[in-house]
């Protein structure tokens, strides 16, 4: 292999979890992400390391653009598919929790409001809020004008900050409440479990038509509570709740019969649970049995 090769392998392989953590954000599908990895790579030895000034922000801009075409084609397959559609969940390091900034833009509540942007606002977003990077460089990324992705940025932060409160909740927090409703569910307290949960509560359960999930989102606590409380006089085996780090934020791991059935995701306001993510779908539990490495540098 020659010098530059040897370059060129080496600034990838540096940047390679930073890489994947945008295209995770951008796509929320792991296996999607290390598609448009493996793309960026194909695409970055075919340029000259050596006359690349800023190796980090070209990585970055050759893999927003696959994550970009990658999104507008995922689109079409979201359409088609059999009820609501859930980021695939990460088991990411406990110490992850720590990094407040990451572990936002990685949780599943913030992940679901992506959803809602177009591919460009969601990309522009990505990079200028959580990985900072100068709307010069998006610009080029996203082939705008730099007046255009600051309108882009402005248009999708308006968007955001409608749907996700800036507010931090901390982990301590977040864990209180997922424990509260833990020993609610084991223990069938139905005035504990109405206590945890804010009244507006929204549940969103993603089965992919693979596994029972509702097909719609239910909100409200008393209908939660109902669909909590008569699904578990369905289930035939032991479910069991295991504390994790998911997407760096606690989360409970299900499990069926010592099986991963699922993961239960957050989002806490006023210590109150105000939204239940429950992922189902087999296709999409590859990666909550080890840790994925996520970073924002």
């Amino acid at each position: 292999m020659s010098h530059t090769a040897d370059r060129a392998t080496e600034a990838f392989v540096a940047h390679r979890n930073l890489l994947f953590t945008v295209a995770y954000e951008m796509l929320g599908s792991a296996a999607d992400a290390e598609d448009v990895l493996q793309e960026t790579w194909l695409r970055w030895i075919r340029v000259d390391a050596e006359h690349v000034r800023d190796h980090r922000a070209y990585l970055i801009r050759i893999t927003t653009r696959q994550a970009l075409n990658r999104l507008r084609t995922m689109r079409r397959r979201r359409e088609a598919y059999v009820g609501p559609w859930l980021p695939e969940p990460l088991l990411t390091a406990p110490d992850v929790v720590e990094d407040v900034t990451l572990a936002e833009s990685v949780s599943m509540a913030l992940m679901v409001v992506l959803e809602t942007l177009s591919p460009t606002e969601r990309a522009v977003f990505v990079l200028r809020e959580v990985f900072g990077v100068s709307y010069d460089e998006i610009a080029a990324a996203v082939d705008k004008s730099p007046a255009a992705v600051h309108q882009i940025a402005h248009r999708a932060r308006q968007h955001v900050d409608a749907r996700h409160p800036r507010r931090v909740v901390s982990a301590g927090e977040t864990r209180a409440a997922l424990g509260a409703f833990q020993r609610a569910v084991e223990t069938r307290d139905l005035q504990a479990l109405l206590d945890v949960l804010a009244p507006d509560v929204v549940l969103v359960g993603d089965g992919g038509g693979v596994k029972r999930a509702a097909l719609r989102p239910i909100t409200g606590a008393e209908n939660v509570v109902r669909m909590f409380f008569g699904g578990l006089g369905k289930v035939h085996g032991t479910l069991t709740g295991e504390p994790g780090v998911v997407n760096g934020n606690p989360a409970l791991l299900v499990r069926l019969d010592g099986e991963i059935d699922g993961i239960m995701a957050i989002r806490v306001e006023d210590a109150r649970i105000t939204g239940l993510y429950y992922v189902r779908n087999p296709e999409k539990l590859s990666r909550v049995q080890s840790e994925t490495p996520l970073t924002l540098r």
